[in-house]
């Protein structure tokens, strides 16, 4: 099913061609494509969601019903970010000739679409993070064409799915070009390059998106590349917490970490325990009863069997539940290590293990804790879990987590990741390639969007959304007060 060159040319072609018509549309014209693409694929779940099931493995209830759900969902919330208008950061300044650092000329800034969008979808959510997952969403509603480069684990899915939202935009009136799926690394990589990609979206391995983010970054002329790559995703459990309510923070982990046999991307990876935390056979005992599931594809499943090898031959790791990992269905590894061991070892015991496994450090004091916190790789979230009575040792801790992450939960679990207007879903490298943006929530339009200011220009030469009646009746910035 690979895209060929001579396929590829004409689809980027057609993006190109049809960007300036997706920048002249209105808002309320892209939130009735966005509208209609959700509604076609609610009609059609009957038909997808088995077909996710067999390509991924994954069940089709709650699992896929429920991301396919999530999928609409995302669509029609950023019709509602379109309705709402305050996407645009519309903002005028008049002409002022007693402006106190001289006479200010009449000046006017919004966003516009920042062209044809390259997105990589992901393998661990076929249908949130895919053909029509939040990267296509969001560069859609910012008025960008989107060659959606199809994941290799779910080709059949992709195809049907790319050919349902095409359908979609038709119905609605969105200019041919304005969406496309192609397939293969080649193809990847070659449309990557092309001239008239001007940015790019990845969700999956570090080494996968770092070699892309390079490319992205060595062309002639750069474009901005919003990787997600990976994370650990660490949750620290104060003493308090321990003698409160350890049995429930177990429960609660164990379930964390090996839903979706452990492929979610905030995946609690390191659960930092204080020594002498006694919960050792409580953890054992949980973990036992979560059965062994097949992972998305044999190539995750090769990495993680290599990962889980690596820490179970490192001296200082010892086994809390260590199964087989030579079967298809991989039953869930919890190990454990000292945190003076896991300050030393490095990259060895360090780095994220996708899949069912997971790390417990343990920490003697909170100078150790927050020793471990300032040496672990930035990602996604970062969990406490503690009693109120607690707030102060917390506070301590805070700069180190700041640092750490995009998300912080106070006695929560970070594998549940809401689409709303608050949401943040990114942190500093390697967790992503970007971290002043988000790929989950109404947030994520920004990273498809670009600056102008037009100084001194006519009325009628304006955008609308910066025309002296607000014809949109946009939320807006004027002379510093909101308008």
């Amino acid at each position: 099913m690979d895209t060929t060159p001579d396929e590829l040319q004409p689809i980027i072609a057609a993006a190109a061609q049809a960007a300036g018509r997706l920048a002249d549309t209105t808002p309320t014209e892209r939130a009735a494509w966005l509208t209609r693409i959700a509604d076609a694929l609610d009609a059609a779940a009957d038909e997808l969601v088995p077909l996710a099931a067999v390509e991924t493995h994954l069940p089709e209830t709650p699992r896929l019903r429920g991301e396919l759900t999530r999928t609409t969902f995302q669509l029609r919330l950023f019709a509602e970010v379109l309705a709402d208008g305050e996407f645009l950061a519309a903002t005028v300044d008049h002409a002022d000739p007693s402006w106190p650092m001289g006479p200010r000329p009449d000046i006017r800034r919004s966003l516009v679409p920042i062209g044809p969008t390259l997105v990589f979808a992901a393998s661990n959510f076929p249908f949130a993070f895919s053909v029509a997952g939040g990267d296509t969403a969001s560069a859609l509603a910012a008025g960008c064409p989107v060659v959606l480069k199809a994941h290799p684990g779910h080709p059949r899915l992709s195809e049907r799915t790319g050919e349902i939202v095409r359908g979609a935009l038709r119905a609605a009136g969105a200019p041919a070009g304005a969406f496309a799926v192609i397939h293969g690394v080649e193809a990847g990589i070659t449309a990557l390059r092309h001239p008239d990609i001007a940015a790019a979206s990845f969700t999956g391995s570090l080494a996968g998106g770092r070699a892309l983010f390079d490319i992205a970054s060595s062309r002639p002329r750069p474009i901005p590349f919003y990787g997600e790559l990976g994370s650990v995703n660490p949750v620290v459990v104060m003493p308090g917490a321990v003698r409160a309510r350890g049995p429930r923070i177990v429960e609660g982990f164990v379930g964390s970490f090996t839903l979706g046999a452990g492929q979610f991307c905030t995946k609690p990876g390191v659960l930092l325990l204080p020594s002498g935390h006694g919960l050792t056979d409580t953890l054992a005992a949980a973990v036992a009863t979560v059965p062994g599931q097949r992972l998305l594809n044999e190539h995750i499943a090769d990495g993680f069997r290599s990962r889980v090898t690596t820490l179970r031959e490192s001296p200082s790791v010892a086994a809390i539940s260590a199964p087989a990992i030579d079967d298809d269905l991989l039953a869930p590894t919890l190990l454990s290590v000292s945190a003076t061991d896991f300050l030393a070892a490095g990259d060895a015991v360090q780095a994220e293990c996708f899949g069912p496994a997971a790390l417990v450090v343990e920490y003697a004091n909170p100078i150790e804790l927050e020793q471990v916190l300032r040496q672990l790789e930035p990602g996604l979230t970062a969990t406490i879990v503690a009693e109120d009575t607690e707030v102060d040792d917390v506070r301590q801790l805070l700069p180190a987590l700041i640092g750490l992450a995009g998300r912080l939960l106070w006695n929560d679990w970070p594998t549940g990741v809401t689409v709303s207007w608050a949401q943040q879903h990114g942190g500093p490298y390697p967790a992503t390639t970007a971290p002043t943006t988000t790929s989950v929530g109404t947030a994520a339009i920004a990273r498809f969007l670009r600056p102008i200011a037009w100084q001194g220009f006519p009325d009628e030469l304006l955008p609308p959304a910066l025309r002296e009646a607000n014809p949109w009746r946009l939320p807006r910035r004027v002379d510093g007060k909101r308008d």
